[in-house]
């Protein structure tokens, strides 16, 4: 996504295609980014120059981060953090995932994030394996893993149920609205 310059020009291209459709519509976006690279802040910078709403911009895959400062960076300009893959330890346990969110409702930032497994019915990443692949690679990567798992975590973690409101009512309703 990112390079040495910045968005790769394939990357680039794409941004602008959707930052040009929200200007002519309203339509959300939802970029999909790196955390590891921190290719959000280039995103939203693209698309800030383009003219977008960035409140009607989710940073996909936000959540694969723990790095607070970046996280507020996103989050100051306005766009909303996809706190997401819930269960894709791989990229950012699930412990860790929860202490992000709990610091970030507690630094005020609860109206500027989104919750989301990111799963899927199927896909081919397993060569069609997917029921016989996903338990064993993923076997939190379900559609019930957030009210089962997450969603008590945080409370745990201090999170208040006004807070869940606006990850999971609120916050999805005004970037639709």
């Amino acid at each position: 996504m990112v390079d040495e310059r910045g968005l790769t020009e394939g990357v680039e291209r794409m941004c602008r295609a959707a930052a040009q459709a929200h200007v002519r519509t309203g339509a959300p976006i939802t970029v999909h980014t790196d955390a590891p690279s921190q290719s959000g802040l280039p995103a939203l910078d693209l698309f800030a120059k383009e003219g977008v709403d960035l409140r009607k911009v989710v940073v996909g895959h936000a959540g694969d981060s723990n790095d607070l400062d970046y996280l507020r960076r996103l989050a100051d300009t306005g766009a909303i953090l996809g706190m997401d893959r819930f269960g894709l330890d791989m990229y950012n346990p699930t412990e860790q995932r929860v202490a992000t969110i709990a610091a970030l409702c507690e630094l005020g930032y609860a109206d500027r994030m989104v919750l989301s497994h990111d799963t899927a019915c199927f896909m081919d990443y397993f060569g069609g394996q997917w029921d016989e692949g996903v338990p064993l690679v993923a076997p939190n990567w379900r559609y019930d893993h957030i009210h089962d798992d997450v969603l008590p975590a945080l409370r745990a973690s201090g999170v208040t149920d006004a807070h869940l409101e606006q990850l999971l009512v609120t916050n999805p309703a005004r970037y639709f609205s």
